[in-house]
């Protein structure tokens, strides 16, 4: 009987806890290809408050039990999404974030204190886990949004709050990647994960590493779901140069760029790429510098005697006629709908997909539903402001958005000078509501959200002015003549059904900036004043001048005057018998 119990509570977990990868390929205009990788495991709550982890990484499990995190979003962001060229944002623009590191999360606490001292917690926490300097997000970085965000999850609690941190400096890099892959059940030994390398990840266009982890109910059981995703838009004649020959990524030399001369711009110095109508060819290996090394065991979605229609680890989005060779020395599932092929790995063996170069029309790619650009306007050290431009390219859909911007306490906004204005111009008022909490000095930031609707076919520019504070040199940093980075803004669109996010790009804020070789200056004139006064009055007041046959003398002067009357003795012998000879 006990040992059926064993059984049935082994089964119950086994069924409670699942793991699942995806891997998506799509190609992009300008020789580019994105590449989505999706890892999804979940544990279930009761497992989880017991900490019976199974694919649940027990290191962030058990962070998350400390502080009291009830659902937690991280993101490491590089580069900048083209929409314009590439298209609609992966996942809705929900599994990215702004340049740098942006963190939120849902803390359990009764109190503004409580919920404070947990999130700084959570940050430190997080520092050590993921080699990032998330320890830093601190009073002046945190906000708590209003209307932005909403939680993923199913909460029961009320008690819950939401807080909000960036580090736009933040320089994400292969010290983020190596702890991020360790969280998987395979750590980058087997299945999709054995593409990331940090050479090509990093060497990408754009890229973006996100965790997610709420809870979900669903028929009166409840799991709690960690998703990781990993995304990037990488550069395939850049990717294919083998690292031999190009360890350190450089631009191709002039006299080997492919060029179109046609252009009446075209010069030695100036090349606009040559579209030469084609879709370029590729493979696993040569793009991320290896193949797939087989199958995770762990993952739940596998292929038996019949094919399995949730069996889709590797797709890729081509036009059905463009030839696509697979290379494994095992047999492989294959499913095609349309222009998605979906494969199944085999086990224990490298897999590789090639597509040779063809002649075939693109794929049209999905439009994004609104455009947004800010700048920093004005000039000078006292002064400045902030453009946002927002475009609705939908010629008969209304927009609702969310803006919200999270300012450094040293950039103070005027919230009088705040203008909305529409083009073509329109009589209603594009703010609709308001949400302001001014800065602190060296304690709060400024937090500003804005409820937007943009016309169809419409332009929105929203400005205002601030005012630039003077910080102490102790504040400043190593390289304060580079700017102070400003974290981007976060747009949701609230319009339909599943909300759509987008960053804007980061900003550089000028500050008056010290002469830092005036306090050396001064400091080396203090000291060497200094010295000299004290050296001066100290022998005055110490010092005692006295006659030197007052003196009583010492051994050692009585035996320095002995060798001296030797010295002298032997000297006058020599010029005695210098002057007899």
């Amino acid at each position: 009987m006990f040992l059926l119990l064993i059984l049935a509570l082994t089964a119950l977990c086994a069924a409670a806890s699942e793991y699942h990868e995806r891997l998506l390929l799509r190609p992009l205009p300008q020789n580019a290809l994105l590449a989505s990788f999706n890892f999804r495991s979940n544990s279930s709550q009761q497992s989880f408050d017991q900490q019976n982890f199974r694919y649940f990484p027990r290191s962030l499990g058990q962070i998350l039990q400390h502080a009291h995190t009830k659902e937690l979003h991280l993101r490491f962001s590089l580069g900048r999404w083209d929409a314009e060229v590439w298209g609609a944002r992966p996942w809705h623009g929900a599994r990215e974030g702004g340049n740098g590191v942006e963190l939120w999360a849902w803390v359990e606490a009764e109190s503004d204190d409580e919920a404070n001292a947990r999130w700084s917690t959570l940050t430190n926490a997080l520092s050590g886990l993921f080699c990032a300097s998330l320890n830093f997000i601190d009073s002046t970085r945190t906000i708590r949004p209003v209307m932005s965000f909403e939680p993923e999850g199913t909460h029961a609690n009320a008690s819950l709050q939401l807080l909000h941190g960036t580090l736009p400096h933040e320089v994400v890099c292969t010290e983020n990647l190596t702890p991020f892959v360790k969280l998987l059940p395979c750590k980058g030994k087997a299945g999709i994960s054995s593409l990331l390398d940090g050479h090509k990840l990093f060497d990408a266009s754009w890229q973006a590493m996100a965790i997610d982890i709420r809870p979900v109910c669903e028929n009166g059981e409840c799991v709690l779901e960690i998703e990781q995703t990993v995304d990037m838009v990488l550069d395939l004649d850049r990717s294919k140069r083998p690292r031999a020959d190009n360890p350190i990524p450089r631009p191709l030399p002039t006299e080997d760029l492919e060029c179109d001369t046609s252009k009446p711009y075209h010069a030695e110095d100036s090349c606009y790429p040559l579209d030469k109508g084609t879709e370029p060819g590729w493979s696993l290996e040569q793009v991320f510098g290896r193949a797939i090394k087989g199958s995770c065991p762990l993952s739940t979605e596998w292929w038996g005697d019949e094919m399995m229609a949730g069996g889709k680890t590797v797709c890729i989005n081509v036009d059905p006629e463009r030839t696509v060779d697979v290379r494994s020395a095992k047999p492989y599932g294959e499913v095609k709908e349309g222009h998605m092929r979906c494969y199944q790995l085999p086990d224990g063996t490298d897999f590789d997909l090639e597509l040779h170069e063809e002649v075939i029309p693109p794929i049209p790619l999905d439009q994004p539903p609104l455009h947004a650009a800010r700048a920093i306007t004005g000039y000078g050290q006292e002064r400045g402001g902030v453009e946002s431009v927002f475009t609705n390219p939908s010629l008969t859909e209304t927009l609702e958005i969310v803006y919200l911007e999270s300012l450094p306490w040293y950039m103070k906004p005027y919230i009088h000078t705040l203008k909305a204005r529409l083009s073509p111009a329109a009589a209603l008022d594009p703010i609709k509501e308001t949400y302001y909490r001014p800065a602190s000095d060296r304690h709060r930031g400024t937090h500003l959200e804005l409820l937007l609707t943009i016309p169809p076919a419409s332009t929105l520019t929203l400005s205002y002015d601030f005012e630039k504070a003077i910080l102490r040199y102790t504040e400043y940093p190593p390289d304060p003549n580079r700017g102070f980075d400003v974290a981007a803004a976060v747009v949701r669109l609230v319009s339909g059904g599943r909300p759509e996010y987008l960053r804007t790009t980061t900003l550089l804020l000028p500050l008056p900036t010290p002469d830092f070789s005036m306090p050396y200056n001064v400091i080396i004139l203090t000291s060497t004043v200094m010295a000299l006064g004290f050296g001066s009055i100290f022998n005055l007041l110490v010092r005692r001048l006295v006659a030197a046959d007052e003196v009583p003398p010492t051994p050692l002067v009585l035996a320095l005057a002995r060798v001296r009357g030797r010295v002298g003795a032997a000297l006058r012998g020599l010029l005695r018998k210098g002057k007899k000879e």
